[in-house]
């Protein structure tokens, strides 16, 4: 004679439905229910319309800290899910689960806990699906798992996302003062090399230019008064007084150019137009005097009337951007013509330097070997200006600077 088969540890009362009858009540296949019940890992009970447990199986009954038999015919919602995560009451009436009978709608839900014997909670995921009979609503089944690691791991990884955006906003922070920084260190570099330059300037025009002119008075004296001895001195020095009379004008001459090499110096270091008359017209002067030199044909254009005079560190960056634009010309465009437009009024000033040259690629103005570029970009960010660059191999370059106008400047 076999063995009885052993009892499995559920309870199932469900309502008989229309479908086949042997099927139902047979034994074997509330047998094969119940294995298929007790091989699962996650919690799975059944309730009826008043919530009252219908089956449970062992993994649910383990979760909660209950034998199956305790469980069953007991109220479902005031055994294990009476009460928030943080100790509220949680009436039946805003349970899912038993809205998943009372309305018919299956629902899944991962944000509430379930109640075990000891009054301890554990995260739980759940969904709730209603027991049909036809058309009519017998219960509900309920199934869950605990979640309390994963919920663990959840929070541990938003911690750490909290911590990483935390150091990257500190991060940033400081990048941005550290950028900062440095460009009030390069507004102020810049500042003080201006300083110097107007410095060696004026020394020069007060020393050294005062003397050469000085000197060059004395020598054309000293060559006036030998011409008056000329008739007075003897015949045997004539030819003397003559190499003494063209060494004075050759030192003439090297005091001549010794002077006008100075004046260049000054202009190089410190424009006088830009403070005597303006950044406009240091800006026309400049122009005129590079197609001079390089011999090029200038289409020259300003609508300045009703602009206000920028501040003077302002106006510095922009005349300097400016050579730096014609100085490219100068050294690789190998252009015939150049176009030179500057608009400017109350808003803002737009400059504009194109050439007809043999152009480059656009990567060539980016390249970290580029300082000139990278020279004018920083001389106009502090004063919230922008350059922007189109050249095209054989077709020419054009160099642009957009500067809003500064508030202080009218």
């Amino acid at each position: 004679m076999s063995s009885p088969t052993p009892s499995p540890t559920f309870s199932l009362r469900l309502p008989q439905a229309p479908v086949d009858t042997a099927a139902t009540t047979d034994p074997l296949w509330q047998q094969q229910l119940g294995l298929l019940l007790e091989s699962t890992g996650e919690g799975i009970f059944g309730v009826d319309l008043d919530g009252h447990c219908m089956f449970i199986n062992r993994a649910a009954a383990q979760m909660l800290g209950y034998e199956a038999a305790e469980v069953w015919g007991r109220n479902m919602h005031e055994l294990t899910h009476h009460s928030h995560a943080d100790g509220r009451h949680y009436p039946d009436t805003d349970c899912p689960i038993f809205n998943a009978f009372r309305q018919g709608l299956p629902c899944r839900i991962d944000t509430e806990v379930f109640w075990r014997r000891d009054r301890s909670s554990f995260a739980v995921e759940y969904s709730s699906h209603p027991i049909m009979d036809g058309s009519v609503v017998r219960g509900a089944v309920i199934t869950f798992v605990d979640i309390t690691e994963r919920k663990r791991a959840a929070d541990a990884l938003r911690a750490a996302k909290a911590e990483l955006e935390q150091r990257v906003d500190e991060r940033t922070a400081e990048l941005s003062r550290a950028l900062q920084q440095l460009q009030e260190l390069s507004v102020y570099s810049e500042g003080v090399r201006e300083n110097e330059r107007t410095r060696i300037a004026r020394e020069v025009h007060d020393e050294l230019g005062s003397l050469l002119v000085a000197l060059k008075m004395d020598v054309n004296w000293l060559d006036k008064r030998l011409g008056e001895q000329e008739s007075r001195d003897a015949e045997a020095a004539q030819a003397m007084r003559e190499r003494m009379r063209a060494k004075c004008q050759n030192m003439s001459r090297s005091i001549e150019t010794a002077v006008d090499n100075v004046g260049r110096i000054i202009t190089d270091l410190r424009p006088s137009i830009l403070d005597h008359q303006g950044l406009w017209a240091a800006l026309e002067w400049q122009a005129h005097e590079f197609v001079q030199t390089a011999e090029l044909t200038l289409n020259w254009q300003m609508q300045v009337a009703q602009a206000p005079e920028l501040p003077e560190p302002a106006a510095m960056a922009v005349f300097r951007i400016f050579q730096e634009m014609l100085s490219n010309v100068g050294r690789h465009a190998q252009a015939q013509q150049l176009d030179v437009a500057i608009h400017a009024d109350a808003n803002g000033l737009a400059l504009s330097v194109r050439d007809d040259g043999v152009g480059a690629p656009t990567a060539a103005f980016e390249a970290p070997t580029a300082y000139g570029v990278m020279g004018m970009r920083e001389r106009a960010r502090p004063f919230g200006g922008q350059i922007h660059i189109h050249s095209t191999p054989g077709q020419g370059s054009h160099f642009q600077l957009h500067m809003p106008m500064p508030k202080d400047s009218s």
